[in-house]
């Protein structure tokens, strides 16, 4: 199965960068999991919950746009140009930087803020698109 940023790639365009989702954001899913398997198999919906926001949650960032599709049966994508997005934020919390996960919104010109939760390195993802933009821009 091609991945969503794959399969949206334009001619010649190159991905510089792939960031997923935290499988420490996803530990309290997985705890509650275990202790709710004896449960009826209650246990089993939480972690199939962590299994699928792990696996449907893709974050890339190209020599020419920022890609980002999250969700399973209800999709949500962005998908931006360099040159138009304004500002790449990180927040973390404190557990998140001992950890090295946190959320990741960006805010395109024109445009509302589009957050995306439990990214893992968001400062190395944010490093990146800063070095695809600023090579961006000096190719136009």
């Amino acid at each position: 199965m091609t991945s969503y940023v794959d399969s949206n790639l334009m001619s010649e365009e190159i991905v510089r960068y792939r960031a997923s989702v935290s499988k420490w954001s996803l530990a309290p899913l997985i705890i509650i999991g275990v202790l709710l398997l004896p449960l009826l198999g209650l246990g089993l919906l939480l972690f199939l919950a962590a299994w699928i926001k792990y696996r449907t949650t893709e974050f890339a960032v190209t020599d020419r746009r920022i890609i980002a599709k999250t969700g399973l049966v209800s999709r949500k994508t962005i998908e931006m140009f360099l040159d138009k997005v304004e500002s790449l934020n990180v927040d973390q919390g404190i557990l998140g930087r001992v950890l090295d996960y946190g959320s990741v919104t960006i805010r395109g010109t024109g445009s509302t803020s589009e957050p995306i939760d439990s990214i893992s390195a968001p400062l190395a993802l944010r490093k990146h698109f800063m070095e695809a933009a600023d090579a961006y821009r000096k190719k136009t």
